[in-house]
């Protein structure tokens, strides 16, 4: 199967980057299934019905959350109508799953979120949840299991690789809004630190540089926004999965001004 992530989808820009790409990528690339990160799609914060509709109508098939998942409370519902999941290490209570099995080109597929602990709200221990639902997976035959880690730390995120190469197909990290140039299978297990965001590029991580500029400069906080103009960008990692095992990947940073930028992943020995 050749299953595809995008990472933090930031706001109407990263919606319009989806709509005018994803499709025709979906039917060039050979892309099965696509998994995207909704936890900033709706201005930034959380998700709303309608955006979660628009997003699936340009061909997601599953939606990733994270930190922000919950700062939009008409998503309540709607971890019973769509295919969305929120962090698995938050406590089994809390409405939503973080795990859902599909079937794809003939194979299982588990898709997993978990959330890191650096700067992040109050959770369950990820990596104790990564490796017990892992294990769990393996036992039930489902073996292509890709996991979005959201965190803040680089460390965390590498750690978690560290814990379940050749356990998992994939794990890509989210949240810092920022790509990370560590694209690599190793042991059958692709791994990227941070995919980067779709939406604005030419500002602070996809939000309007005013505000953060003012609180670096004087310590005053404000509210975030997205501009209302930008230089998009789209970032879209593409694996070859099967048996659990990814044999290729690579990485597209497609650019609103037509340009495209294609990087493998290296293959460890």
């Amino acid at each position: 199967m050749k299953i595809a992530f995008i990472g933090d989808i930031l706001g109407s820009p990263g919606r319009v980057m989806l709509r005018d790409y994803l499709p025709k990528l979906k039917e060039e690339e050979g892309i099965d299934f696509v998994i995207a990160n909704y936890e900033n799609a709706s201005h930034g914060f959380g998700l709303t019905l309608k955006n979660a509709n628009e997003l699936f109508s340009y061909g997601v098939n599953v939606m990733t959350g994270g930190n922000h998942t919950w700062d939009k409370k008409d998503i309540l519902p709607l971890f019973d109508s769509h295919e969305l999941l929120r962090p698995k290490n938050y406590p089994d209570d809390v409405p939503g799953s973080g795990l859902k099995v599909y079937d794809v080109a003939g194979e299982k597929l588990a898709v997993v979120n978990l959330m890191g602990h650096y700067a992040m709200p109050y959770t369950d221990n990820a990596f104790r949840c990564a490796q017990k639902t892992t294990d769990e997976l393996r036992e039930h035959g489902v073996r292509n299991i890709f996991i979005d880690f959201h965190a803040e730390a680089t460390s965390e995120k590498r750690a978690m690789m560290m814990l379940l190469q050749g356990k998992v197909s994939a794990i890509i990290g989210t949240h810092t809004h920022v790509g990370t140039d560590d694209f690599q299978i190793a042991q059958g297990t692709a791994y990227m630190s941070d995919i980067g965001l779709t939406g604005c590029r030419d500002n602070v991580i996809g939000m309007d540089e005013k505000v953060p500029l003012k609180q670096f400069l004087s310590g005053m906080k404000g509210h975030f926004d997205i501009p209302k103009k930008c230089k998009k960008i789209m970032q879209i990692a593409i694996m070859e999965i099967s048996e659990g095992v990814c044999s290729s990947a690579y990485k597209l940073k497609i650019f609103d001004d037509g340009r495209l930028i294609k990087s493998d992943a290296w293959m460890e020995d």
